[in-house]
């Protein structure tokens, strides 16, 4: 018997398709910015402090400038290291972290300058802030060809000092120059004057050293020493005088740069360096 009940027809639910899945940006594909700001810093602090020394020595402006660029290409670099340690600490909590290469790339550029340039700052903290050295500081040797700096004397330290009170200017130079460099000295050497002015005349041109005079009968040479990005230069004075028993000579040698108030110990290792090549070994005059 067949059942005439109709069966009800079920209708198919509707399928709905899924959304399409955005894809998502992972750190470590996002822009690097803060690699590509240390990479620049640290470069451009680099070129910053050589074009600012190499353009003082080729004149296109005062050392003055050329100094502040250094200075603060120094500051420069040294905020690129900080940037490139902070985001260091940052990426290690990160799932993700972006690319260390520009980032320790500027790093160890900006190291290599910061380091630089920190070793003459540490040394204008050990050293007087003075620019003339002498083995003699009673009579220091006097330049006749080459002339001295007009203003050779002003800004010695010293002046607010309470055991320097009342002292002149050539007086606390002869004070501060004993203190930092008191094995500076006169020197012997057993050889007669026009010799040794003979033999300091070799040295000096195989330093490069540019000779304005040199008179070995009277014992007397000048020269100028340039330094290699800021042509910096410093005068050199020689003189030698027959000893007061007639057996050798008594040499003594001073060194002035020519501008600044501190040469950061330059002239001091120039007359110590230059001594003791003239003399093989240095031994005070007495």
């Amino acid at each position: 018997m067949v059942n005439d009940q109709q069966v009800p027809h079920e209708t198919p639910e509707p399928t709905v398709s899924p959304a399409p899945v955005q894809p998502t940006t992972s750190p470590s594909h996002k822009k690097d910015y803060a690699g590509y700001l240390v990479l620049v810093a640290g470069v451009g602090a680099l070129v910053w402090g050589f074009v600012s020394a190499v353009g003082t020595g080729w004149g296109f402006w005062e050392y003055s400038s050329g100094l502040k660029g250094v200075t603060w290409a120094f500051f420069l670099g040294l905020g690129a290291i900080l940037i490139g340690l902070f985001q260091q600490w940052r990426a290690r909590r990160l799932t993700a972290p972006p690319p260390r290469v520009r980032r320790w790339m500027g790093m160890l550029v900006a190291l290599v300058y910061v380091g630089w340039v920190g070793t003459f700052l540490i040394k204008a903290l050990t050293v007087p802030a003075i620019h003339d050295v002498s083995t003699d500081l009673a009579d220091p040797p006097a330049f006749q060809t080459l002339q001295l700096r007009a203003d050779n004397l002003d800004n010695i330290p010293g002046a607010d000092d309470e055991d320097m009170r009342g002292l002149t200017p050539q007086q606390r130079w002869s004070v501060v120059h004993q203190r930092a460099y008191g094995d500076i000295r006169s020197v012997r050497i057993n050889e007669p004057v026009p010799l040794v002015v003979a033999k300091a005349e070799r040295l000096a041109k195989a330093r490069d050293w540019d000779v304005a005079i040199s008179l070995p009968e009277e014992g007397r040479l000048e020269a100028t020493d340039t330094s290699a990005f800021f042509q910096f230069k410093d005068d050199v004075v020689l003189r030698v005088r027959p000893s007061d028993t007639g057996e050798g000579s008594i040499v003594d040698m001073r060194s002035v740069s020519r501008v600044g108030v501190s040469d950061l110990g330059m002239n001091a290792k120039r007359v110590r360096s230059f001594l003791a090549d003239l003399t093989g070994t240095v031994t005070a005059a007495r």
